[in-house]
Parts: structure tokens; sequence; C-alpha cells
């Protein structure tokens, strides 16, 4: 008889706790979605707000690729923040020493295909990458290389500063 009792309230209690979990978790899961609805909004408004800055970077990016080509150093100059560092295959140049590799043309750069670009913000610095054909002659020998070049910007006032420039080749052309 208590076996019978116990099967007939069980589904009862069971069902009531089910209830009462599912209306806990409606509770608890309605304002996470609103906020996480809320967030990706707010970061699709972010990324539209940015992408005039990010288009800005990219051809800040471009116009020191042609700067690099023509050898303008003192446009380079005003571009490059003092503290900067530069990577390349072989060696880590301060912002002098790269300006002295271009000016001097042991380094030549002759034509860059930018084949991607995308920019990150974080506060104030900005993340470019640009994945690019580079030709370029060293050492009196022209070469061409596939790079993911990594460009770092710092914002200084209203001017961007470049900060870091770093070569990786990629293993595939």
């Amino acid at each position: 008889m208590k076996q019978n009792a116990m099967r007939s309230i069980q589904p009862k209690v069971l069902r009531r706790v089910v209830v009462t979990i599912m209306t806990f978790a409606v509770i608890a899961l309605v304002p996470i979605a609103v906020l996480s609805q809320s967030s990706t909004n707010d970061a699709v408004k972010q990324q539209s707000s940015n992408s005039s800055v990010e288009q800005e970077l990219i051809n800040l990016s471009k116009q020191k690729w042609q700067w690099m080509s023509e050898r303008k150093v003192d446009s380079l100059d005003a571009l490059f923040h003092e503290k900067a560092v530069f990577v390349h295959m072989g060696a880590t140049m301060t912002k002098a020493q790269e300006l002295e590799v271009i000016k001097s043309g042991t380094i030549q750069y002759k034509t860059v295909e930018i084949q991607e670009a995308s920019v990150r913000f974080i506060d104030k610095t900005a993340v470019l990458l640009n994945k690019i054909r580079l030709v370029a002659v060293v050492g009196g020998n022209e070469v061409t290389n596939p790079f993911m070049v990594t460009e770092v910007y710092v914002q200084q006032s209203a001017t961007w500063k470049l900060v870091s420039l770093s070569f990786t080749r990629l293993l595939t052309q």
C-alpha cells in the first residue's frame, strides 16, 4: 500500500519539482540572454563605429609601404615612434637602424602586394595584420617572400605612431 501511495505521489512531486526548476531556469536565463544580446549589439555598434578608424589605419599602413618603397625616410621618421622596434627575418632593429637600412638601400622594398588586412583595437592601441607578398632587394639579390606582417600602432593625441613592425615568413606562397 505504501508503495502504491508513493508511486502516485512521486509523479505529482516530480512534476512540481520540474516546473519549479524550469521556472527558475527561465528566470535566470532571460536576463543573461538579454544582456548577451545587448553585448552583441554593442559589439556590432563598436565594430561599425571603428570601421572608419580601421580604414584610416589600413590606409596609413599602405602609405607606409609606399614610403618604404620610395625611401621617404622623413615621412617614416614622423610615423615611427621613438621607441619603435622592427623585427626582420635576421635582425631586430631600433627606429634609427630601420631608417638607415631604408635610406642606404640595404633593403629595397620594390613591391608589396597586400592580400589581406585586419585591425584589432585595445584601448588606444591598434594591431594591424597584413598578409603580403613582398618583392625586395636584400644584399643585392631580389627576393620574393610571403609574410604576415604585424604592425602595432599607439594613438598619441590624434596621431597614430608605429611602435612595432614584425615580419613572419609564411610557409605557403
